[in-house]
């Protein structure tokens, strides 16, 4: 927007930012502009998703649903771009609060220099954007704004240290050097040569009024019909199914609607504690659903990983990415175009098992002070003897980390945090960043809602980090490489709001997660899915690893390949790889694949 040169420089930039979307796509662009700036676009249906309107500019992705009568009907006659512009007409850079579903828009009125970028609400779309010239260069991916020739792509020591403490880059920041994503719910709104960032929606945690349990429990059974209604609209759909609550809700509620079995698609492994293809089948024998299964063996992750980890903008270490991209290509070769997912349900109904396990850290608080600091504290501290004593050490463990704030304390076993960072990184690469600086992004998402529940103080961080930083990141990027697009009923706004309003004991109660839930979907999902236990969708890499020469070679070249950079220091990369092939595989096989995947990426990413 407005970022000031010549007519051949913006020409050139255009030209330049074309390909990169080219590259990243393999789409034709559609740009519209006037005098100040342009827009574009390279979603299918281009002429509803760039329009100009005298001398405003509107371009929009996604699946959006208008809060406002006349827009819904200016959408349905024109298409979503025309409808933009007319609400960015009347109501400035507020036209985002009429706006619901997955959506990124940029809007520019070109004499008033007046502009706004912004993304949805949940953060299942994404913006990056960077100054430039006394403008802002932004897109939906971050080769087409590193394209621009006032950008560039000059790697951020920062951004490499952030991805090693989170196995990706967390919002704000990013790989590039200058370069900035939106956090959901988040916008960009410029005016003349000022640009800032403001938060146009929040989660909100305030109680509902008083309501009966069996009236709150119909109106979330009607919620989420409605939800997966909504996302079921065009085509042939079907459903991810990895045997876990979400996943279950959701492929079970489109088996009701669809008139028909619904097609679920399912991934295991020959990996004893990581195949959970029993669930899978439970739940598609209970809802008389059309499963499709795949098992992903050691030769598919060697064959993937060089496609995966270059197919991200960004580096990106979540290794489920490489299992979730086989069961969307599973559906994409059955003819599907749409898959919905169940991501979310955790984050909105108290699912983590690290909101329960929380609380067990903070009844040391509820311990007399004088017995903490005269006598269990004293004995626990007080040598190195303690540690060969089974009984105190592991109440040792206790304490240390029941001494430790939250959100801090979530973070208690990250790789980072086990011990000093100049054992780990050379001391030029540690003189280059803030060590802090992906805990202060946790500290202040943590305490920005105003609820003082610690439960839900988590489900709102993990709203961004594990959602929008992670899991949907993860998603998105593997469908499209599967050419399959995603959609996630339980990140449906009239569901996230409803459930925004329940009490924290409705989600954690003691150690039972998402009560509230379960309790309501009792005779609707399979008893063994209400009752089992939360596991996820982890990759066996660690074990793999061990017993596969082939995953093993990729892995040690790009492990050792990395080690020349000189960030890390060698001695520690060689002391992973040593007790990787001790007993404790699984564990240090996930720093070994995050770095392996930063070095597959950076190998194809730095020119």
């Amino acid at each position: 927007m407005n970022v000031p040169g010549s007519e051949n420089d913006a020409a050139a930039a255009r030209e330049a930012m074309t390909l990169a979307c080219a590259e990243r796509t393999g789409k034709a662009v559609a740009w519209v502009s006037c005098d100040q700036g342009a827009l574009s676009a390279t979603p299918r249906a281009l002429s509803a998703r760039t329009h100009r309107s005298g001398d405003v500019l509107a371009a929009i992705i996604g699946q959006v649903t208008w809060d406002d009568e006349d827009l819904s009907r200016v959408a349905r006659d024109a298409g979503d771009a025309v409808a933009a512009v007319r609400a960015y007409e009347r109501h400035g850079a507020d036209c985002v609060t009429r706006m619901r579903g997955p959506f990124a828009i940029a809007a520019f009125d070109g004499p008033r220099r007046q502009g706004l970028l912004a993304i949805d609400r949940l953060g299942i779309r994404s913006l990056f954007f960077a100054a430039a010239g006394g403008g802002i260069v932004f897109g939906d991916t971050a080769l087409a704004v590193t394209a621009h020739p006032s950008i560039g792509r000059r790697l951020s020591m920062q951004g490499i240290f952030n991805y090693l403490y989170s196995e990706n880059v967390p919002s704000p920041g990013s790989i590039y050097v200058g370069l900035s994503k939106l956090l959901p719910g988040q916008r960009v709104v410029v005016d003349g040569p000022t640009a800032r960032t403001d938060f146009y929606w929040r989660m909100d945690y305030s109680p509902t009024p008083e309501t009966s349990t069996a009236a709150l429990r119909e109106d979330f059974r009607r919620l989420l019909r409605d939800a997966v209604a909504r996302a079921i609209t065009d085509g042939d759909v079907g459903a991810f199914l990895s045997g876990g609550t979400d996943s279950s809700t959701v492929a079970g509620m489109l088996a009701q609607l669809a008139g028909r079995p619904a097609d679920t698609y399912s991934i295991g492994f020959e990996a004893e504690g990581f195949d959970e293809m029993e669930y899978a089948r439970i739940s598609a024998r209970h809802f008389g659903t059309c499963a499709h299964e795949y098992y992903v063996t050691p030769r598919d992750v060697v064959d993937a990983i060089p496609f995966i980890a270059s197919g991200y903008d960004e580096p990106f270490g979540n290794a489920s990415a490489i299992p979730t991209y086989f069961c969307a290509r599973l559906a994409r070769e059955d003819g599907k175009r749409v898959l919905l997912a169940g991501d979310g349900g955790d984050e909105i109904f108290g699912g983590n098992v690290r909101y329960a396990k929380q609380g067990v850290f903070d009844w040391y608080g509820l311990v007399p002070p004088v017995v903490r600091e005269a006598l269990l504290e004293p004995l626990l501290f007080s040598g190195e003897w303690v540690g060969r004593v089974a009984p105190l050490r592991k109440a040792r463990s206790y304490v240390q980390q029941a001494r430790i704030p939250l959100p801090d304390r979530l973070e208690a076993y990250n790789f980072l945090e086990r011990e000093a960072l100049d054992a780990i990184f050379e001391p030029d690469f540690l003189r280059g960043i803030d060590p802090h600086q992906p805990r202060d992004i946790a500290r202040e998402v943590y305490h920005r809602t105003t609820s003082t529940s610690a439960v839900n103080r988590m489900m709102h961080l993990d709203l961004k980090e594990t959602l929008a930083d992670n899991d949907l990141r993860k998603v998105n990027r593997t469908c499209e490489l599967a050419g399959i697009e995603v959609r996630y009923p339980l990140l449906d706004e009239d569901l996230v709001e409803f459930a925004g309003h329940l009490s924290p004991a409705q989600k954690v109660r003691g150690l039972r997660l998402r009560p509230f839930f379960k309790e309501s979907l009792s005779d609707f999902l399979p008893p063994e899915t209400i009752k089992k236990s939360k596991h996820g969708f982890g990759l066996p890499f660690g074990l793999w690893m061990q017993r596969d020469a082939a995953l093993r070679e990729i892995a040690l070249d790009s492990v050792r390949s990395f080690m020349r950079r000189g960030y890390m220091k060698s001695a520690y990369i060689d002391r992973l790889l040593r007790e990787h092939q001790s007993t404790h595989a699984t564990y240090y096989g996930v720093m070994i694949w995050i770095v392996m995947m930063l070095e597959r990426w950076l190998s194809t990413h730095e020119n």
